[in-house]
């Protein structure tokens, strides 16, 4: 009985047969299975015609035996390289042909699928021979352009369904565009919606109910529109001249307006006695937007004299809603010194105080009462002459952008 052959040309020997040289082709069986295995070879495309691969039955070097088959040539026009019917296995291919052309990988007949490899493309294909007449040539969706745990690819027309990104997106230099920060057991995000013409794109907090959206300078900057700095809630002030203030109707200071030279700026001031404690008072409906929490002051004022000893000022505050009695005690005051500068009529402005609380049960829409006072009967306080007070700016926290 005489030796068959696979389709790939591997030769199979019948008992008894080819006495001799069974070593010889049992090797040469084993060169085919390699290069099936893993073998690469090259095939010439031509404009002439068709290419058609064929079976080496007991011999190595057959084209179509070979995983890896790069097409080379050159190209005027797709044209088409095709193998025997019967053959099943799987091939790399790849067109390096010029000429920009397609090559198309299919059976020598019937009217199955073929693939078309593109110009410069490596695709993976499977010939099936699922069919005696028309099988296919299946392109298994693996190629050039597909994407590698290191390749660097650029991805066109691709959907990306819930992708899990490390701790950075870097720009097309490398360098880095966003730093991811993960958040265990998080269960707010940030949502971005595009807009349709005439509207702005949004980001919204997502998740819980009530969510903030947090957004941090570094340092010293500051969170800008554009080149402008926008407004966010934190420290504020509020500037009380001294013509906005009163003497109560006990140990008031003196208002008076001094004039410094004719049609140069003169001074509304309240003077403050160099040995007596007197006070002024003003009021205030403090914006909705302040946190209800403590304030601080500056002093500005002005000496009546050279002296340089230390003025002892103080700053205490109630605040009273709707229905509340206004004949109520003032809160703790916090007192702040400075010394006389040398200079009659020269500005002078305070530290910042500490934290001062207001009396009462601050709340929004609540008028706030506030009374300013010279401790000149404090023995610290030196400073000999009137101290002229031309204002006071408050201090406080906000906890929204507004007072809407």
């Amino acid at each position: 009985m005489a030796s068959s052959y696979t389709d790939l040309g591997i030769e199979k020997m019948a008992t008894g047969e080819n006495a001799g040289t069974w070593g010889t082709k049992t090797n040469t069986n084993l060169n085919i299975i390699e290069q099936i295995s893993g073998g690469f070879t090259q095939q010439a495309v031509t404009d002439g015609a068709d290419t058609d691969l064929s079976v080496t039955d007991g011999g190595t070097g057959a084209t179509l035996a070979h995983r890896m088959i790069e097409f080379t040539g050159s190209l005027s026009a797709g044209r088409n390289v095709t193998i025997p019917i019967d053959v099943q296995t799987f091939y790399f291919l790849k067109n390096s042909t010029s000429g920009s052309q397609v090559v198309t990988f299919k059976y020598v007949s019937g009217s199955g699928d073929t693939v078309a490899v593109a110009s410069g493309a490596t695709v993976i294909v499977f010939a099936s021979a699922n069919d005696g007449t028309n099988p296919d040539i299946i392109d298994m969706g693996f190629g050039s352009g597909d994407v590698t745990l290191t390749g660097t690819q650029t991805l066109t027309n691709k959907t990306l369904t819930a992708p899990k990104i490390g701790t950075s997106i870097l720009d097309t230099n490398g360098n880095e565009l966003f730093l991811l920060t993960a958040t265990g057991s998080a269960v707010n995000e940030l949502t971005y919606a595009n807009a349709a013409t005439g509207n702005g794109p949004t980001f919204t907090a997502s998740g819980e109910t009530n969510v903030d959206i947090n957004i941090n300078p570094k340092g010293s900057g500051v969170l800008k529109s554009g080149t402008a700095a926008v407004k966010i809630a934190g420290k504020e002030t509020i500037w009380v001249p001294a013509a906005a203030m009163y003497g109560p109707t006990t140990n008031p200071a003196d208002g008076a307006l001094v004039e410094t030279t004719a049609t140069r700026p003169d001074l509304k001031v309240f003077d403050f006695d160099a040995s007596t404690k007197q006070y002024t008072q003003f009021t205030i409906a403090m914006p909705k937007s302040w946190n209800l929490g403590t304030v601080t002051y500056q002093v500005f004022w002005s000496p009546s004299t050279t002296n340089t000893g230390n003025c002892i000022f103080g700053l205490q505050g109630v605040a009273c809603g709707d229905s509340d009695t206004i004949d109520v005690a003032y809160g703790t005051a916090i007192e702040v010194t400075d010394a006389g500068i040398g200079t009659v009529e020269d500005q002078q402005v305070t530290a910042e105080s500490s934290a001062m609380t207001i009396a009462g049960s601050p709340a929004d829409d609540q008028q706030t009462y506030l009374q300013l006072y010279r401790d000149a009967a404090d023995g610290s306080d030196s400073f000999t002459g009137e101290a002229r007070v031309l204002g006071v700016k408050l201090f406080y926290t906000t906890d929204a952008a507004n007072d809407a």
